[in-house]
């Protein structure tokens, strides 16, 4: 049963990223041109460091799948694209190798093929400290990753329905797995708030992956496989990545943002916002089975070509650095922050202040993208 609903997962993600539209909410990030801010390109560096790891990149494939021999198929293919372009890599979530460990090489194969890659294992809120540390040893991981994902798990005809265990169990397996193995807590599509956040830092998280509305809908996904369809009035809930990431500018913790990235602009945006990576998987689900690891290869390749490109333009020599660049908050995006207390005036001439602080302090210590009242 696990296995075939591995396969649905892959068959309806691939469907939904054929048929998304072309406008989400990074559409509602623009950046203010500055003709003279660029930059020499050999001075932009890619490296992004962040809760104590250091990634050659600010991108990364994320969680996505395993647990059949089709998965385990595509897992092959992603790692391969991982290793030619050093991009860190996360496997889908392990539950089905906890059922039956004959699956075991459909999510060790992102190890086998990458040997020497950041790779991520995956777990649910669910799953037991000896589970998570299973899960760890079996791709050499180096950091895990627990995902939420309430929504979907009810709509899930064969979901969990009991969820209050979920923090102390997180709490559990971030003390239970060692301070060697990062623990990164995601969401499935549907956004991470601020509280939660501050929630995930008092529990002893060293990232969490805001993960928001606009690329993958899992609801819907699961509602597909319903008999009757009847939760169809769950698509599109949750925060977008832009949302979250704006709602967790003062967060404890460092955020990584995925969901609804379509394209290299999108990976800037996203770390011009506060991200310290970015992550895609529906985009790059689809390009594997299109084209398989070569046409993956290339896709990455260029895209990371293109956010150096961009970087250089912007007058940006580390991603971090993006998160000082003047950003435009438009649309739904901007009630959202009004909404939520957040000013979007001082991102647009952030620049600008730094400048200025620059001039009254040389030891200023970190900028943030804008204020909550």
């Amino acid at each position: 049963m696990i296995a075939e609903r591995k396969d649905d997962h892959v068959r309806f993600a691939a469907e939904q990223q054929r048929h998304l539209g072309g406008y989400n909410q990074f559409d509602e990030v623009s950046f203010v041109h500055h003709a003279l801010a660029g930059i020499d390109r050999s001075d932009a560096s890619l490296v992004t460091r962040f809760g104590g790891m250091e990634w050659k990149v600010p991108l990364y494939i994320n969680a996505m799948t395993g647990g059949s021999t089709r998965t385990g198929a595509i897992n092959r293919d992603l790692a391969i694209a991982a290793r030619e372009t050093g991009v860190p890599i996360a496997t889908g979530s392990m539950s089905a190798y906890f059922a039956d460990e004959a699956v075991a090489d459909t999510f060790s194969v992102l190890r086998s093929e990458n040997p020497d890659g950041f790779v991520m294992a995956n777990i649910n809120a669910n799953a037991s400290v000896e589970k998570a540390r299973r899960a760890v040893d079996l791709l050499r991981a180096d950091a895990l990753q627990i995902h939420l994902n309430v929504i979907q798990e009810t709509v899930m005809p064969e979901g969990d329905r009991s969820f209050s265990s979920w923090g102390p169990q997180i709490e559990k397996i971030a003390d239970g797995v060692g301070p060697d193995v990062p623990v990164i807590v995601k969401e499935v599509g549907f956004g991470l708030s601020r509280e939660t956040i501050s929630a995930l830092s008092d529990m002893g998280v060293r990232v969490a992956d805001v993960a928001g509305r606009g690329g993958t809908d899992f609801a819907r996904i699961e509602n597909d496989r319903r008999k009757h369809a009847d939760y169809a009035y769950l698509n599109g809930w949750g925060q977008s990545a832009p949302a979250c990431l704006l709602d967790s500018q003062h967060a404890a913790i460092p955020v990584l943002a995925s969901g609804g990235v379509r394209n290299p602009l999108d990976v800037v945006r996203g770390l011009a916002l506060g991200a310290a990576a970015v992550g895609v998987s529906g985009g790059f689900l689809r390009t594997v089975l299109d084209g398989g690891p070569s046409a993956l290869i290339t896709q990455i390749t260029t895209w990371l070509d293109q956010v150096e490109a961009l970087m250089t333009a912007l007058g940006a020599r580390t991603p971090a650095d993006l998160s000082r660049c003047d950003v435009l908050v438009h649309g739904d995006l901007r009630a959202f922050c009004a909404d939520r207390g957040i000013d979007t005036r001082r991102l647009a001439t952030r620049s600008h202040s730094r400048s200025h602080s620059r001039s009254r302090s040389h030891d200023t210590a970190h900028e943030t993208v804008g204020e909550i009242r």
